[in-house]
């Protein structure tokens, strides 16, 4: 660990001493890496915390080639959208994620100092959820959009999402799907013209979900939340984790629960709101649908459900 890095935690947790440390994953594209950190001497947090070290110089090595300064920029403001997210936003969410113990930004990295949630009850993972485990995603989203339900999206992206259609104008030049091409700008304008908005997390996958014992949920990973309807989270976690058959025999029932969590939450039932974002669901899917088509053509989850749903939402639109 070099200095700075060491200095910073130690100065942010009061810590005497390093007592180790893990990469945990690194980031996308080469951007620095994740790192758990054992401490000693420490009276105010537990033995180990995480760190997000983020290096914003250029990066080569994108896993599927899109080596653009396009997204480069993109990357680099991600991490400036997190930064801000946990200094500004974090605290106001009622869903659970990782507490923020300290921010450092210099001109050519930034260091996020992380609750571990590991220790914290939150250390299994899965590729595969069963029934319970997969409503507690879907609660820990309804809560997580009624935190910010009206909220207006300072500091952080106006529309949130990894894959909105402004932010990637390479892909949708790529895309061979002259339809969905065609139709692309109204799919985009269709879901920002919701007149109920709040926060999106914008890459809410399976992987950025850890799990407790017990099956209680906790978020990871905000560099692309932002403004937006709730509804593209809902539809982009469903397909990052569920079959094709699934995601068509669960539809009606995972937007019910989406919907009883959601209204718990307000206490109250927004049926207009309700309305609004299932009229959204596949729209929203189908914007989804069009980033990947352009992004990577032979993608798992570009399937026959996902083809059928884009295809009736671009008659729709036509």
């Amino acid at each position: 660990m070099d200095n700075r890095l060491k200095n910073f935690v130690l100065k942010e947790t009061g810590a005497t001493e390093i007592a180790g440390q893990e990469i945990i994953q690194n980031l996308w594209s080469g951007y620095g890496k994740m790192l758990r950190v054992y401490l000693r001497g420490v009276k105010a947090h537990s033995h180990a915390v995480v760190v997000k070290d983020i290096q914003l110089s250029k990066k080569d090595n994108h896993p599927r080639g899109w080596n653009t300064d396009i997204g480069h920029q993109r990357k680099l403001k991600s991490y400036q959208v997190e930064k801000y997210w946990y200094e500004n936003y974090a605290d106001l969410s009622k869903s659970r994620l990782p507490n923020c113990l300290g921010v450092e930004e210099t001109s050519d990295r930034i260091f996020i100092l992380l609750e571990d949630l590991d220790e914290a009850g939150f250390p299994k993972r899965r590729q595969k959820l069963n029934w319970e485990e997969f409503s507690a995603c879907l609660e820990w989203l309804a809560i997580f959009h009624v935190s910010f339900l009206n909220h207006e999206p300072k500091g952080i992206w106006p529309v949130g999402t990894y894959w909105h259609l402004d932010t990637r104008p390479n892909e949708l030049e790529a895309l061979k799907d002259k339809d969905l091409k065609a139709v692309a700008t109204k799919i985009d304008a269709k879901l920002n013209q919701s007149q109920f908005k709040t926060f999106v997390h914008g890459d809410a996958k399976l992987a950025n979900f850890c799990f407790s014992e017990t099956g209680e949920v906790a978020g990871v990973d905000f560099q692309y939340v932002g403004g937006g309807c709730g509804i593209k989270d809902v539809a982009y976690f469903v397909g990052s984790c569920l079959s094709e058959n699934e995601c068509e025999r669960l539809e009606n029932k995972i937007l019910d629960t989406y919907f009883d969590y959601f209204h718990a939450a307000t206490g109250q039932k927004n049926k207009e709101l309700e309305d609004d974002w299932r009229s959204l669901y596949r729209i929203a899917w189908a914007d989804f649908h069009r980033f990947l088509k352009g992004w990577s053509p032979e993608h798992w989850k570009i399937n026959s459900y996902s083809e059928r749903i884009t295809k009736d939402v671009i008659k729709s639109l036509q």
